[in-house]
């Protein structure tokens, strides 16, 4: 009986670099039996030139060659190819390449050669299975950019047939899918239609779709749609559709019989996809009229500014000794701002953040917030949690989502040594860093239960003495800039001593 022969597949590519024949021959009898499919270069220059043309995955080379030596074959590869896998042998173990060369040349295998083969066939596998994995890291990585760069694209305010377009031009990279489709209900329709978009073989019509899809897939779809699972199947992946209600709004299906791994980054994307499709049959309901538009805004910003005022009028009214403060740290928070020549948006923000930076000490006790001696180890360690208080309550409404760094590390300082995770430099976000000196500024310069205010000087000179541990010497400099209008800026800020 004749041996079955093994099929050689090409999903890895293995150059053999010798430059005796007879061993590049006996290798590739070795490797094509296994089922690996290899090409055999006797010139390592040629060899060079040829991975500069064509891809492979793994490399094996004799280290004494002529007219160069493998450990300078690789280091010209090395110029160009970083990733290639690189297995070397020798037939001389005294003159293999020192350990220091091997590392720096990143050569992941190293074998002496021998009349059998078993040895290098084992590291053969074993590195064909780190590039596997390595290929798996890639993709997910490749995989999420694609994601990353595609979810712009289909939350854009488009027809419903684009979208979905746009979605499955998205979707197929991911797994090197050729056939796909989209079947989704028309959420618009009262009569209950569906909407449907194919690409591959199923770039159909809507009214043939009944006779394209066979009973089985169409029993599939409903089960997947009934469960809200992924569902596998021999011949291809139906991920489910839901709302923001965890309701079903139809499936996407990609034909393929090798999604392996990619499973993972087709429901990270499908789930985008969904939300992207409820997005669009929301701004549908309105017809994408401006004037509808424009009216939207209006009542979103007036609960925007609602939503500010009323949360700003409940830390002013906590205490009564800081009445004011939250405004003028805004104030002053906007002042350095437009020194440092910020954005409209950056300078929002730290209005925003100013008149939020203490709203933590909602949740503060009285005892504890209104005590004029000086506070226990206890009490000091309560208060300390009010950054991050804040920037949870600020962390409950989407809106404000922009503000809570600021809030949240406005008591940080630039030696480390300040609260909540003890950031230091750069690691604080440059608008907390501005806010730190406005919040600092004005309680200074403003009476306490357990302090009187200090004089302009007196406070410029604890800034002096603490620029550069405490505070952040660039936006010191730029509080000492906005203070030759400090008159002004009192005549500005009268209201909020009252």
């Amino acid at each position: 009986m004749r041996k079955r022969l093994i099929e050689v597949s090409t999903d890895y590519k293995i150059l053999i670099v010798d430059d005796e024949e007879g061993i590049i021959n006996s290798m590739k009898v070795m490797l094509t039996r296994s089922g690996y499919f290899c090409k055999g270069i006797s010139n390592p220059l040629e060899a060079i030139e040829t991975l500069k043309k064509e891809h492979f995955d793994m490399l094996i080379l004799d280290y004494i060659m002529s007219p160069i030596h493998g450990d300078e074959v690789v280091a010209k590869i090395r110029e160009f190819n970083k990733d290639i896998y690189i297995l070397l042998l020798t037939g001389h173990k005294d003159l293999a390449p020192p350990l220091e060369t091997i590392k720096a040349l990143d050569i992941q295998g190293y074998c002496e050669k021998g009349d059998k083969f078993d040895q290098l066939l084992l590291l053969i596998e074993s590195g064909i299975k780190s590039i596997s994995q390595m290929r798996t890291i890639s993709q997910f990585k490749d995989g999420l950019n694609r994601i990353l760069q595609a979810v712009p694209k289909i939350y854009q305010l488009q027809p419903i047939g684009v979208i979905l377009e746009e979605i499955l031009q998205g979707l197929m990279p991911l797994v090197n899918s050729k056939d796909a489709f989209i079947l989704i209900d028309d959420c618009n329709s009262i009569e209950g239609e569906i909407i449907f978009k194919g690409v591959g073989e199923y770039d159909i019509r809507v009214e043939s779709l009944v006779t394209m899809l066979s009973p089985e897939l169409m029993e599939n779809i409903g089960r997947a749609r009934d469960s809200k699972k992924v569902l596998r199947l021999d011949h291809g992946i139906i991920l489910p559709l839901m709302n923001e209600e965890s309701k079903s709004i139809g499936v996407i299906y990609i034909e393929s019989s090798n999604l392996g791994d990619g499973i993972k980054l087709l429901e990270i994307y499908s789930s985008q996809a969904a939300s992207s499709i409820n997005n669009a049959f929301l701004h549908s309901l309105i017809n994408m009229k401006k004037d509808e538009l424009d009216k939207t805004y209006q009542e979103l910003r007036k609960r925007y500014i609602d939503t500010i005022e009323a949360l700003r009028l409940t830390v002013d009214a906590k205490d009564i000794y800081t009445r004011g403060h939250s405004d003028r740290v805004s104030y002053y928070a906007a002042k350095l701002g437009e020194g440092f020549g910020l954005t409209e948006e950056q300078i929002e923000l730290l209005k925003v953040g100013g008149i939020f930076h203490d709203i933590g000490k909602i949740g503060t006790a009285d005892d504890i917030l209104f005590k004029t001696e000086k506070l226990d180890y206890n009490e000091y360690a309560e208060i300390k949690k009010h950054p991050l208080k804040g920037a949870y309550i600020l962390s409950a409404i989407s809106m404000f989502k922009d503000v809570v760094p600021l809030v949240k590390y406005h008591h940080e300082r630039i030696d480390g040594k300040g609260y909540p995770e003890g950031l230091k430099g750069d690691e604080i976000p440059f608008l907390a860093r501005i806010l730190t000196v406005a919040d600092a500024f004005d309680a200074m310069m403003s009476d306490r239960k357990y302090r009187s205010k200090l004089s302009l000087e007196e406070t410029k000179e604890q800034f002096r003495i603490y620029s550069g541990t405490q505070f952040d010497p660039r936006v010191v400099d730029m509080l000492f800039k906005i203070l030759d209008n400090y008159d002004l800026m009192m005549e500005e800020l009268s209201e909020t001593f009252t």
